[in-house]
C-alpha cells in the first residue's frame, strides 16, 4: 500500500509580537497553551492537531493575508459573543453558506482567523 497523509500535523501563523498575539489567542480565542518553546514557538494542541504562533520563522511574514485557519465552535453564537466583548476586529461578520456559519476575525498581525460552525 502506498504512503498517504493521515492528518495535518499543524498550522503555523508567524507574529511580530508574542505577547500580543498570546493574549489574542489566548484570552479572546481561548485556546490553552500546550508546549513553549523559548517563547519563539507557541502551540496550541486542539483535538487531534496543533495549531502554533511564532515569531522565529523568518521565511513568512506576519499578517501576509496567505493561508487562514478555521476553528471549529460548538456554541457559535456565544463564541461570537464573547469575541466582540473582547474587543476582536471582524474582517467578516457572520454569514452563512448551505453547510456551515462563519465570521472572519484578525489577530493582532492582520493574520485571518475563521470562527466556524458546520450546520447539522
Amino acid at each position: 500500500m502506498a504512503a498517504m497523509i493521515s492528518s495535518i500535523a499543524f498550522t503555523s501563523y508567524p507574529v511580530r509580537d508574542m505577547g500580543r498575539a498570546r493574549r489574542f489567542y489566548e484570552n479572546a480565542l481561548g485556546l490553552k497553551l500546550t508546549h513553549n518553546f523559548h517563547d519563539e514557538w507557541v502551540e496550541y494542541d486542539i483535538w487531534d492537531t496543533t495549531f502554533a504562533i511564532s515569531n522565529m520563522d523568518s521565511d513568512h511574514q506576519a499578517g501576509a493575508k496567505g493561508a487562514l485557519v478555521a476553528f471549529e465552535t460548538d456554541d457559535y453564537d456565544a463564541f461570537i459573543q464573547r469575541l466582540k466583548d473582547k474587543g476582536a476586529t471582524f474582517v467578516h461578520d457572520t454569514f452563512e453558506t448551505p453547510v456551515c456559519r462563519m465570521a472572519v476575525v484578525a489577530d493582532p498581525d492582520g493574520n485571518h482567523v475563521v470562527i466556524h460552525k458546520r450546520k447539522t
